[in-house]
């Protein structure tokens, strides 16, 4: 499934969180890497809505609560066609719901050079 989404800031709080030694573990055994410490936020269409809600609420690939964190459901994606990752939703977030968030193991507004309005592929392993 292709989702496209527009690039925006976020508020900062998944540098913490990725860089965290739990986390970077488990999304080395689970997902074949360890995450850049920061997400790639991105609004999608209220279109969109119901098959995003529809993969979060089917998704059965979880890492599971530990040391004080919150558990996050993951999907495996790839960003434009070239950047293999995965679209996370964790348990707690301030987020509305119309925001997904990417993580890889680069920086992906560097290496891809996108800044906040840029439109954006992901397509998702389902």
């Amino acid at each position: 499934m292709e989702i496209n989404g527009t690039v925006t800031s976020g508020f900062g709080k998944a540098a913490y969180f990725l860089g965290q030694d739990f986390y970077k573990s488990q999304f080395k055994v689970k997902c074949g890497f360890i995450p850049y410490p920061g997400t790639l936020n991105l609004t999608v269409p209220e279109k969109d809505l119901d098959k995003i809600n529809n993969i979060k609420n089917n998704c059965r690939n979880v890492i599971k609560s530990d040391q004080g964190f919150g558990g996050v459901k993951y999907i495996k994606a790839k960003l434009e066609n070239s950047v293999t990752g995965a679209i996370v939703f964790p348990d707690k977030t301030t987020h509305e719901e119309n925001y997904l968030e990417f993580i890889a193991k680069d920086n992906l507004r560097k290496k891809l050079h996108l800044k906040d309005g840029n439109k954006v592929s992901l397509e998702i392993n389902i």
